[in-house]
């Protein structure tokens, strides 16, 4: 059961890709759709005996522009039923800043399990030529390198765009995001099926009844994140966690679908309000 909460930091790179760090986008005032989205999450099935019921919301913000960069606010909480009267209730919020250009990135994660004290993480992460600079001052004071060809949040969705507009169907990416002690890097395989006309029927959720998203095509997008280390020192290739989602021209997702192997956990769109965002000058 814990196995959620302990992954689920990793869900911010996910988030970004499912709640709307997208690129390609055709909102009236920029290439970035700025909004607010409710998430409601529910169990779709379990594999095994250790999860009997989970429910919980995520709440996600982003807002910026190519020239001031791009900001997210994301908040989860989880509530997962092992039966017994064992409930275990996670709090994750996090908020990330990642300039246009993919080259700057900065985060703060905070995570909270039942009563124990909340984990932090803070810190930034800059490019810098065929390398990344990671300065983290928590969970303590620590500097380290990474291969300069790890993706931000923001870039790994904007690769994933283009891949779709180009026709490809499989992407692969290693991506840092800040999760767990800020020291993980996930590699990540994506898998693009065939684009879905703006006018197929669908389940109707807030982002399909929106005038903003009723002309945009979209595509059916299934994201599997793999713990790098385990798979250099292990050659480990059983994916930690999966997220399926359909995501849209401009960024924007729709039927989430969490898989974390022993169970699969459901998001459903209650509600989707898009902002203003100020144009560069």
């Amino acid at each position: 059961m814990v196995h959620l909460f302990r992954t689920s930091l990793g869900v911010m790179a996910l988030a970004a890709a499912s709640f709307g760090l997208g690129g390609g986008a055709q909102a009236a005032n920029g290439p970035f759709l700025a909004h607010q989205a409710l998430y409601d999450l529910s169990l779709v099935k379990s594999r095994s005996k250790s999860v009997n019921s989970a429910r919980g919301r995520i709440l996600y913000n982003f807002a910026g522009s190519a020239c001031e960069g791009y900001t997210s606010d994301f908040r989860q909480v989880s509530e997962l039923d092992s039966g017994e009267g064992k409930v275990t209730l996670s709090d994750l919020r996090s908020n990330s800043w990642e300039d246009a250009a993919g080259k700057s990135y900065r985060f703060k994660i905070e995570t909270r399990m039942n009563e124990a004290d909340a984990g932090r993480v803070d810190g930034s992460a800059e490019r810098d030529g065929d390398h990344i600079n990671v300065k983290l001052k928590l969970p303590a004071p620590k500097t380290f390198t990474l291969d300069g060809k790890i993706v931000f949040p923001t870039e790994q969705i904007q690769r994933i765009i283009a891949a779709a507009k180009d026709g490809k169907s499989l992407l692969e990416l290693s991506v840092y995001d800040g999760s767990d002690d800020g020291q993980k890097v996930y590699n990540t395989l994506t898998v693009i099926g065939q684009p879905i006309p703006a006018d197929r029927a669908t389940s109707s959720d807030p982002s399909t009844a929106d005038e903003h998203m009723k002309s945009l095509k979209r595509w059916p997008v299934t994201v599997s994140y793999f713990d790098r280390d385990a798979q250099q020192k292990e050659g480990e290739q059983t994916p930690v966690y999966a997220m399926a989602f359909e995501l849209y021209e401009n960024g924007v997702s729709r039927q989430l679908v969490l898989d974390y192997n022993d169970f699969v956990i459901s998001g459903a769109m209650g509600k989707f309000d898009i902002k203003d965002s100020k144009p560069c000058n």
